[in-house]
């Protein structure tokens, strides 16, 4: 377990942080690992007991369309959804649900860990602005355009030749969601995609799960063009721990320190966030077991000569102030 001594120095910091974590899959993996958010787990990544160990306040939940369910997208994102209110009543002593940034800050009064819905793959919206309207009303405040394969909105980064921007629909769907005050996500999209986005939205938007090109040669990372230009536009990068995005299966933390360096000394430090992936990968890098682990980040920064003010921004404050702009 991580060394939670009240008296180091980086505890002291990490703990009065607003931490953030913008992707977890915890909501796809609950059902089939029989876990229930409130309760410890030895099994997967990321339970309330272990985000508060971790000193996680704020936690995007993300209801993932997996390709299985490509025949009825809308359907099963509806049922994660209910499992996510489901959780929420369960657990609504721990927990407040995210409508608002305001609601950031009610959370953090109550001692509660603020929780953000989003859905990861357009395809959840079977090609209907309504659908998009309807999703708000459940409160839903992201969307990751897509995966990795290509939708009605756009193609994602698995598509061959590297794929396609964004349709006339995926264009109306940025607008709408400028207009609703919803995320827009551009990771797992493709790279035409990412600079349609960029031109399309009148609002920041961020990469939730993605980390550097330049440090590992995946199609799923940024190239630095990619995070200059996120950056220019306000938006935030949330370095990933996955470690086939990080540089191979034998990643550590010193290798998500290093795509957290490389992103700041290309976007600034006001582009840098977190975006675990937690419960959506079956390894993770030496020194990042789960989320009661997060900790040992703000200590890997300290130790690498960041100061507080710039700890706090990737820790969540970078993250915070896109949602104050985004969410209305």
């Amino acid at each position: 377990m991580p060394d939670n001594q009240p008296d180091d120095d980086h505890l002291a910091l990490h703990f009065s942080a607003l931490v953030l974590d913008a992707h977890c899959d915890t909501l796809t993996v609950l059902g089939g690992q029989e876990r229930e958010l409130g309760a410890r787990s030895a099994r997967g990544h990321l339970d309330l007991p272990r985000l508060k160990q971790g000193g996680v306040r704020v936690q995007f939940f993300a209801a993932f369309i997996a390709p299985g369910f490509k025949w009825a997208p809308a359907l099963r994102a509806l049922e994660l959804i209910d499992l996510y209110h489901r959780e929420l009543k369960r657990n609504d002593a721990l927990l407040l649900h995210v409508e608002t940034a305001g609601d950031i800050e009610r959370a953090a009064a109550a001692g509660k860990i603020a929780a953000l819905l989003t859905v990861e793959g357009g395809e959840a919206l079977a090609g209907a602005l309504s659908v998009l309207r309807a999703l708000y009303r459940l409160g839903v405040r992201g969307l990751t355009l897509t995966w990795n394969g290509r939708n009605e909105l756009a193609d994602g980064v698995g598509e061959s030749g590297g794929g396609g921007g964004l349709t006339g629909f995926g264009k109306s769907v940025v607008r709408e969601m400028n207009d609703l005050g919803m995320l827009v996500d551009v990771s797992h999209l493709s790279e035409p995609g990412f600079w349609d986005v960029l031109e399309v939205s009148g609002q920041p938007v961020i990469a939730s799960h993605s980390n550097c090109r330049a440090l590992c040669d995946h199609p799923r990372n940024l190239s630095d063009g990619q995070i200059r230009a996120l950056s220019k536009k306000g938006g935030v990068l949330g370095i990933t721990f996955v470690p086939e995005f990080l540089g191979g299966r034998e990643a550590s933390l010193g290798h998500v320190l290093n795509h957290i360096e490389h992103a700041v000394k290309v976007g600034g430090v006001d582009a840098v966030g977190l975006g675990s992936d937690f419960d959506g990968t079956d390894h993770l890098p030496r020194g990042l077991t789960d989320c009661a682990f997060y900790p040992e980040i703000t200590r890997g920064l300290m130790e690498r000569g960041y100061g507080e003010e710039p700890v706090r921004k990737i820790l969540g404050g970078n993250f915070l102030r896109v949602l104050r702009q985004v969410l209305q």
